[in-house]
C-alpha cells in the first residue's frame, strides 16, 4: 500500500482519490494522537472549491473524538502555521494543495509548533487512519465543538505588520496572490511597508486558483510590471508559502536567485549563521559558487519545505529554501511564506538602493532544465535499465560540473527530470529525451 503522506501532505484530486472519508479519519487521528479534551485542533483552508468539504469531514471526525475544532476559514498555509504555533492549540489542519489545480486539494497536518510533523508521526497518523473506526470514541455529552474564529488571523497580522513596519519603502509593487488565499493578506502587509502596492489575480472563484497566475505561471505578472511601469512585481502560489520576483523589465527572478540576494546580503553584514544557506538538491549550481565565492557555504537536503528546515536546525542555519520559491528565514518564520519573502527582498532593495535586476545579476545561474512528466509508476524508474542507462549516458555528455536529477514526485502521480550543465542547447536536449523516456516507460 503506497504511503499517504508526500513530500507536502496527503495530496490527490478532491473526491475522487482524496475522499472525505479519509478527512474524517485524519481528523480521528490527529485528535488521537496529537490532541486531547481541553486542547483543540486549528483549521484552515485555501480557496478551493472542496475545502468546505473536507473542512466539514475533519471537524467531524476531531469533535467525535471529543476535541474541539476552531475554524479560521480562509487563509495563507504561513497563517495557519503561526496561529497552530501559538501555544494555543496542540495541532494544525491546513487544507491545500498548494501549487496544484484547483480539482486537486490536500491535507497538511501541523505539530503544537506550526512546523510539519516527522516522518515517524505521520506513519503513526496514518496507522491511525486506516484503524480510525476503532479508535475510541466521545460520549454524546463529551462530543467536541466546532468554533468559528477568524479573528485568530489577527495574530498572524499583527506579527507580520510590524516586520514590515520596520522595512519601510517607497517602491511600486505588483502582487500576483493566483487567485488563492494570499489575497487575504499580502496587500494589507505590503502596504504596510509604505510601498505602492497593486495586487491581481485576486478573484478567487473556487476553480481559478493558480490557473494561468501565480507563482507556477509568472508571464502574466511580468507583463503587468511592465505596463504598469512597477518596480518590482511578486508572485505567490495558490497557498502563499511560496514566491516567485519579477524585476522592472519584466524578467523572472526565481528562488533560486532570491535565496541567493538575501544570502549574500546577510553574510556583508555577518547575520548569516554560520555562513551556512541550505538549498535543496534541485538548486542550481550557479547559487552554489556564488554563496561559496563569497565565504559562505552550501547544505543540500531532499526536496520538500520540511527536509530544507531540518537541514537547517542540524545545520544551525538561519536561512534556507527551494528553487521554486519557498524561503524559510528562520528568525521570523519555522514555514515558508511568501509575503515575508517579499519583505525581506524589498528590505535589501531598499537598503542597498540597487534594483532587484541589478541584485540578481549576482548571481548567475547554469543552464538548468526541469520536466514534468506524470507517470503511473513513478516509485519504479530506478529499476527500470532503459532509464538507468540513459541517466548515465546524460551524466557522462554533460562532463564536470554537469548533474542529472530524476526523482518521484512527492505531491503528484509524476516523475521528475532535472539536467544542469554548462551547454544550453545539450542541457534542453537532454532533459528532452530523458522526459520522452521517462513516459513511455514508466506508464
Amino acid at each position: 500500500m503506497p504511503r499517504l503522506f508526500g513530500t507536502d501532505g496527503i495530496r490527490g484530486t478532491a473526491n475522487l482519490d482524496l475522499k472525505p472519508t479519509l478527512a474524517y479519519a485524519l481528523g480521528r487521528a490527529t485528535a488521537h494522537r496529537l490532541a486531547a479534551p481541553g486542547r483543540p485542533i486549528v483549521v484552515g483552508q485555501d480557496t478551493r472549491r472542496s475545502g468546505d468539504m473536507f473542512a466539514a469531514a475533519i471537524v467531524a471526525g476531531a469533535t467525535s473524538m471529543g476535541v474541539d475544532v476552531h475554524l479560521v476559514g480562509v487563509v495563507p498555509t504561513p497563517a495557519l502555521a503561526h496561529i497552530a504555533g501559538t501555544g494555543l492549540f496542540a495541532a494544525g489542519i491546513m487544507i491545500s494543495a498548494s501549487h496544484n489545480p484547483a480539482e486537486d486539494n490536500g491535507l497538511k497536518v501541523l505539530d503544537e509548533h506550526g512546523v510539519k510533523l516527522d516522518e515517524d508521526v505521520e506513519d503513526e497518523l496514518e496507522q491511525l487512519i486506516w484503524s480510525s473506526e476503532e479508535l475510541p470514541s466521545a460520549a454524546p455529552d463529551a462530543l467536541g465543538l466546532a468554533i468559528q474564529d477568524a479573528g485568530l488571523l489577527e495574530r498572524y497580522f499583527e506579527h507580520r505588520l510590524a516586520l514590515a513596519a520596520a522595512r519601510p519603502t517607497n517602491l511600486h509593487i505588483v502582487v500576483d496572490c493566483a487567485n488563492g488565499s494570499g489575497g487575504i493578506t499580502a496587500g494589507r502587509i505590503l502596504e504596510a511597508t509604505g510601498a505602492r502596492v497593486e495586487v491581481i489575480c485576486n478573484q478567487p472563484d473556487g476553480s481559478n486558483i493558480n490557473a494561468s497566475c501565480g507563482a507556477t505561471a509568472p508571464d502574466g505578472l511580468a507583463r503587468e510590471v511592465v505596463a504598469r511601469h512597477a518596480d518590482v512585481g511578486f508572485a505567490l502560489d495558490g497557498d502563499a508559502d511560496r514566491l516567485i520576483a519579477v524585476d522592472s523589465a519584466g524578467r523572472v527572478v526565481d528562488g533560486d536567485a532570491v535565496l541567493g540576494i538575501l544570502a549574500l546580503d546577510r553574510m556583508a553584514r555577518n547575520a548569516l549563521p554560520n555562513g551556512v544557506l541550505v538549498v535543496s538538491v534541485l538548486s542550481n549550481g550557479g547559487l552554489q559558487k556564488a554563496v561559496e565565492d563569497a565565504g559562505g557555504q552550501i547544505v543540500r537536503t531532499p526536496v520538500g519545505d520540511k527536509y530544507i528546515l531540518e537541514g537547517m536546525l542540524v545545520s544551525g542555519a538561519g536561512l534556507g529554501g527551494e528553487k521554486s520559491g519557498h524561503v524559510i528565514v528562520r528568525e521570523h518564520a519555522m514555514t515558508g511564506d511568501g509575503v515575508l519573502t517579499a519583505l525581506e527582498l524589498l528590505h535589501v532593495m531598499t537598503t542597498s538602493g540597487r534594483s532587484l535586476a541589478d541584485l540578481a545579476a549576482r548571481i548567475p545561474m547554469l543552464p538548468q532544465e526541469q520536466r514534468t512528466i506524470p507517470a503511473r509508476h513513478k516509485d519504479q524508474w530506478e529499476g527500470d535499465p532503459a532509464m538507468r542507462r540513459a541517466v548515465a549516458s546524460a551524466v557522462q555528455r554533460l562532463g564536470p560540473g554537469g548533474r542529472v536529477l530524476v526523482r518521484p514526485s512527492g505531491t503528484e502521480p509524476a516523475i521528475r527530470v532535472m539536467v544542469e550543465g554548462p551547454e544550453p542547447g545539450l542541457v534542453t536536449e537532454l532533459a528532452d529525451s530523458l522526459a520522452a523516456l521517462a513516459g513511455q516507460r514508466l506508464n
